[in-house]
């Protein structure tokens, strides 16, 4: 690649051993624009989790279990060596820089595309090997001379009727919190969090509702900082109306290093990149706060519910046409994956008030299915045949909420092996659907509740079980989830949530169930209170996949009761055909 070529050059002339390029943006986003995918730009790995570090003879790129399989294929091009993070064994960052270069060395980084505690943390890190770090150079930009724009889609203003909170109400909740926090102003640059405090979208990014953007608010007033051209009338109407000032996106570092002395502002050292944090003057007294909008938006209220609930048939109703769909195409042996996609972006796009998909939809039939993000393409793009399983993971993006749901099913016979695998995936569906839990649970408490049965048969999966899902907002959403790393956050009524495990047998098949269900609330007894979910998707699970045998009759129950909820929700919207064909999907088993 001329561009690591022409990269290790520079630094060569600069005195630099190491660059580290995060695969993010300089609001913390999992999901980046064109303009920031300077990881994938220098490194070929197009992930949506990982970091390239690379040196004056080589580099390695560190991404977790999701990708191993395509971050082994697509490395190739760059010759970085792929270090498994997440693996007993594997060496962090630091610490492989640190056994790596020398006492002395400089390594580079870009201060906007690290937060706070992240530099930190590195600093304090490679300081221990006499490493010491360079913040003065944007070697990427150098050098990437065909760099796409910062996006300039233009705003929407979300209704209130979606959000079921006026940005008055939002901001007088997050100013009260402001007032428990002792600080007089608050800096916001997680890109969902501002989208959902001023009851605005946009398309800056692909699958994500949301615009490039900065806020600061404080006890009086609120500022967003966008590129104007962004804002229509209506836009800017919505703002004046909500007491909301707008000035340019780049005008932030101006904005703090205006700011008056002796304010107390609080950052999220977790989100807010070190370029900002440097520019805030020194008489400022600068307060590390948690976030406080990301937490609040995690729950959602009853017209959000409703709307989520509200998508879900529409979700559903699509799911139905596709499938019945695909399975015509497959007996004629006209389908591929690429135009499995196209045709199930084709059943969503007719459902009302569909914007875009929430993710790029992960069609893996076989083999590609054990690949847990695979991305399908001209080159992989294979054929749908009557044998195996065909996993697939997709989402829409509706004004009502958004949606998430992955079903693997059954192309054609399957062996003793493929039945025993779904059912056991599909057991631990149903443990964590059904669980009854104490308020005060944190996720990963209930983790175990659907990895169990795979234990016990010596299997297991990589990814985590469940992810928080965001409002007409991004897809993976925080700060709850369900997995085996600790997280402080306890399980609120209002949060959703994804209920997803699988298992993946590499260079065979991978299978995923996957529901979004919403936490609500279970009762109180001598004990206390207590918290369960409602699933909320509505699609059936392939029946011809199960061992019945393997079944409890709760869990029997539970599939034939999801089942009739199934029918009796989508089938008033469906045509006589495509009610015939779902009644038969949802039989008792």
């Amino acid at each position: 690649m001329k561009q690591l070529t022409e990269l290790r050059n520079l630094m060569r002339e600069r005195g630099i051993a190491a660059l580290i390029v995060p695969g993010t943006d300089p609001h913390s986003s999992e999901y980046i624009a064109a303009h920031w995918q300077e990881r994938s730009y220098i490194s070929a790995f197009t992930g949506s989790a990982g970091t390239a570090v690379i040196t004056l003879e080589g580099g390695c790129l560190w991404t977790d279990s999701r990708y191993f399989l395509q971050a082994t294929d697509q490395l190739k091009k760059s010759g970085l060596q792929l270090q498994k993070d997440g693996i007993i064994g594997t060496p962090d960052i630091a610490t492989w820089l640190g056994t790596t270069l020398k006492s002395g060395d400089t390594v580079a980084v870009n201060p906007a595309m690290f937060s706070i505690n992240g530099m930190k943390k590195l600093e304090t890190q490679l300081s221990e090997y006499g490493i010491s770090i360079n913040t003065n150079y944007d070697f990427i930009n150098e050098i990437w001379r065909d760099r796409p724009a910062l996006p300039d889609a233009p705003i929407m203003v979300f209704d209130e009727k979606y959000t079921g909170r006026s940005v008055d109400d939002k901001l007088s909740a997050l100013r009260a919190e402001m007032e428990k926090l002792h600080v007089d102003t608050v800096l916001l640059t997680a890109l969902d969090d501002i989208a959902w405090l001023f009851n605005l979208r946009g398309s800056d990014i692909e699958c994500n509702p949301v615009f490039i953007s900065f806020a600061i608010v404080d006890r009086k007033n609120a500022t967003l900082f966008v590129n104007s051209n962004k804002l229509d009338d209506k836009a800017k109407a919505h703002l004046v109306q909500s007491n909301v000032e707008w000035r340019e996106y780049g005008e932030i570092f101006t904005a703090l290093k205006s700011l008056d002395g002796g304010v107390k502002i609080g950052l999220d050292f977790n989100k807010v990149n070190y370029a900002l944090y440097k520019s805030i003057p020194c008489a400022c007294q600068v307060v590390e706060i948690p976030p406080v909008v990301f937490r609040m938006k995690a729950i959602k209220n009853d017209v959000e519910l409703a709307g989520e609930r509200r998508a879900m048939i529409k979700d559903g109703v699509a799911l139905v046409r596709f499938f019945m769909w695909l399975e015509k195409a497959v007996a004629q042996g006209n389908v591929t994956e690429l135009s499995a996609i196209a045709h199930l972006h084709e059943c969503r796009a007719a459902q009302d008030k569909f914007v875009m998909e929430s993710f790029g939809t992960i069609a893996g039939y076989a083999e590609h299915g054990a690949i847990v993000h695979y991305s399908s393409s001209a080159e992989t793009d294979v054929p749908l045949k009557a044998e195996n399983f065909f996993l697939l993971d997709s989402g829409g993006q509706y004004y009502d909420g958004t949606t998430d749901i992955t079903r693997t099913v059954a192309l054609g016979k399957l062996t003793q092996q493929q039945k025993r695998d779904y059912t056991l995936v599909l057991k631990g569906h149903i443990a964590l659907a059904t669980a009854k839990f104490p308020y005060g649970t944190r996720g990963s408490q209930l983790d175990i509740l659907a990895r169990n049965f795979l234990w016990q048969n010596s299997m297991n999966y990589g990814h985590g079980t469940g992810h928080g899902v965001g409002h007409f907002l991004n897809v993976h959403e925080g700060p709850q989830n369900i997995r085996m790393d600790e997280n402080p956050t306890i399980l609120e009524p209002g949060m959703v949530i994804s209920n997803e495990p699988g298992i993946y047998r590499a260079g065979q098949y991978g299978i995923r169930t996957e529901n979004l269900v919403a936490v609500k609330e279970a009762g109180e007894s001598e004990f206390g209170r207590f918290l369960c979910f409602e699933t909320l998707t509505l699609f059936p699970f392939d029946t011809k996949s199960i061992d019945k045998k393997m079944l409890t009759d709760d869990e029997i129950r539970w599939i034939n009761d999801y089942h009739k909820t199934v029918f009796k929700k989508l089938s008033p919207k469906l045509t006589k055909e495509e009610a015939a064909w779902l009644e038969k999907k949802t039989r008792e088993i």
